[in-house]
């Protein structure tokens, strides 16, 4: 719990950091609040504190004379300064003066306070470290003031000084420079599975390949955490920054060798082009950073220019992610399930549970609608375990009443895979619901499977011992489908429902669809073939002797009362009875 002193005498951005604050997903910062410099030296004689927020326009202290009365009472603790746009002068004298760094005011999001805080709190310790152990501490302290202490590449204090100047030599001599934000995909997850020693040595094998990617007068920079900027000095065109970002993007693709793991990466690359999208730094950075969000939305590995519109969309994920945090309080997320069928018998012989949202203003929405903010907000893995749960609790149910040994598949995210406690969480649903474990289908995403493959080994192999079947879901669509069987013990494979689609189209795509249906049975896997939509696709399948279908032919998801009264239909013929009620304890 990081102990935060805000010192700022405006009521109204006070309560819009503490605001952010409450917000934030893991609840990690403790805040107290002052309104003058008093108060301030006061309290830190009181109570030390961690970190220090503090506004250079106060009641009884102004500009760098406040950085200088805060360092004399509480010389060990960063400082981070609060200043107005037109103020980023001030700001820099106050860093002189012993500040870490500034955030502009009225310019600070949700996400940004937090991991801007935390970063800072990296840098200090660092640089604390390092002044004890070197040989020159003005030397050393000057290059920390500049340089990311992990990458040794330039931080912000340094790219904003390197982009205001190439700014300047753009407008002298009218030319066009571009702005990447690059941002890493799910690196938390690496991070939290594998530890920030692997992290940290990953971040700087990254930083490595976008140096290689660039020319020496461009600049790369890493901005905190898993974000890094590349400023390309002169462009003759927009799609010069195109060119780049596909080179960086390809770069990251390579796997990366650390320590006995083999990593995958992929980032997501927003692009602002200076003079055509912002006149200023902060603004330039601004575009970059929402085209960023942009890309991830798209579903990461790609890049996006920024648009006027992307602010408003911007603003609108926002709305989306605060929405899903009252949610998740609310209890507004329900779930509706579509069978699976045996294709030569009729016969319902599993269902799979679909997650939904009873959104106050929209109506019911489909997971695709919400699970990337989710993801990207943290709250997947708390919205997974209800859906696990609860989906668990209503096979239950329907094995109670007599429905049968019906199998319940659950679509897991990567994220959820790779958090530490996932294998202990699904003993706990198991053991409360005392669904027998035979009757849960796990249902894994192939990127879910190619970060830290040891570890997914370990927990694939622990619920397959318990008796969980696994799929693995849209097969076919990602670059290592092959190495995912070879690699985890998959019972099922789910044919994409993109391929079933193209089935109309000719000999190419049938062919593709039949390898499939006969390599999975080659491997004694169940194979099933999602999206069947008509009868000829339905034909083409049975013909190939394909396991199970789902789609809209068999009929919509529906809740669970609806589904529950479909399977008691005598047409449903719902699969073996269970010959034993076997629980994971």
């Amino acid at each position: 719990m990081l102990k935060v002193l805000l010192v700022e005498d405006n009521a109204v951005d006070a309560d819009l950091l503490r605001e952010m604050f409450h917000r934030e997903p893991s609840h990690s910062f403790e805040l107290t609040h002052v309104t003058c410099i008093a108060e301030a030296v006061a309290q830190l004689a009181r109570v030390p504190a961690d970190i220090v927020l503090l506004d250079l326009q106060l009641p009884d202290s102004r500009g760098s004379d406040t950085v200088r009365r805060v360092r004399a009472i509480a010389s060990d603790v960063p400082i981070v300064v609060l200043t107005g746009l037109e103020d980023e002068t001030l700001a820099a004298e106050a860093i002189k003066e012993g500040a870490q760094d500034y955030l502009i005011k009225g310019q600070i999001e949700n996400r940004a306070l937090p991991r801007a805080l935390r970063y800072v709190m990296e840098r200090y310790r660092m640089q604390q470290e390092a002044a004890l152990a070197a040989r020159s501490v003005v030397a050393r302290m000057s290059h920390l003031a500049q340089h990311d202490f992990l990458t040794g590449l330039p931080n912000r204090l340094l790219l904003n000084d390197r982009i205001t100047q190439a700014i300047a030599q753009a407008r002298r001599y009218e030319h066009r420079l571009a702005l990447l934000f690059l941002d890493v995909d799910h690196f938390k997850e690496i991070n939290d599975s594998l530890g920030h020693a692997i992290g940290d040595r990953l971040l700087q094998s990254i930083a490595e390949r976008l140096v290689a990617c660039v020319r020496r007068s461009d600049t790369v920079s890493r901005q905190g955490g898993d974000e890094f900027v590349v400023l390309l000095t002169q462009i003759a065109q927009k799609q010069d920054a195109a060119v780049i970002a596909a080179k960086l993007l390809t770069a990251l693709d390579r796997p990366h060798r650390i320590a006995e793991h083999e990593l995958h990466t992929t980032a997501s690359i927003g692009i602002g082009i200076f003079p055509d999208d912002a006149a200023d730094v902060q603004t330039l950075i601004k575009s970059a950073d929402t085209a960023m969000y942009a890309a991830k939305e798209r579903g990461g590995r790609n890049h996006q220019f920024f648009a006027p519109r992307l602010t408003k969309q911007s603003a609108k994920r926002r709305d989306l992610e605060r929405s899903l945090h009252a949610a998740l309080l609310r209890k507004e997320f329900l779930l509706h399930f579509q069978p699976k069928v045996d294709l030569q018998s009729g016969a319902v012989m599993a269902v799979e549970a679909l997650l939904r949202w009873q959104h106050p203003e929209h109506g019911l929405l489909p997971s695709a609608r919400f699970i990337t903010a989710a993801e990207d907000c943290g709250l997947i893995v708390p919205i997974g375990r209800w859906v696990l749960r609860e989906a668990c609790r209503q096979a239950r149910a329907w094995l109670d009443d007599g429905l049968g040994a019906l199998p319940m598949a659950v679509n897991i995210s990567p994220l959820e895979l790779r958090s530490g406690d996932f294998l202990e969480e699904t003993r706990n649903v198991l053991h409360e619901t005392k669904l027998p474990p035979e009757q849960l289908e796990l249902e894994l995403k192939e990127s879910g499977l190619l970060q830290n493959t040891e570890f997914i080994a370990v927990t694939l192999g622990a619920l397959k011992e318990w008796g969980v079947q696994l799929a693995l879901d849209d097969f076919g669509t990602g670059q290592s489908s092959l190495s995912c069987l070879h690699r985890f013990p998959i019972d099922i494979l789910k044919i994409d429902a993109s391929f079933v689609r193209e089935l109309h189209r000719g000999h190419k795509e049938a062919a593709r669809v039949s390898a499939v249906i006969a390599m999975g049975k080659s491997l004694k896997m169940r194979v099933v073939a999602e999206g069947i939509e008509t009868r000829q696709q339905l034909a083409f399948l049975q013909a190939e002797y394909c396991d199970h279908g789902q789609g809209y032919y068999f009929g919509q998801p529906l809740a669970a009362e609806d589904c529950g009264r479909m399977l008691r239909a005598p047409t449903a013929r719902t699969g073996p009875q269970s010959r034993s009620d076997r629980t994971v304890s």
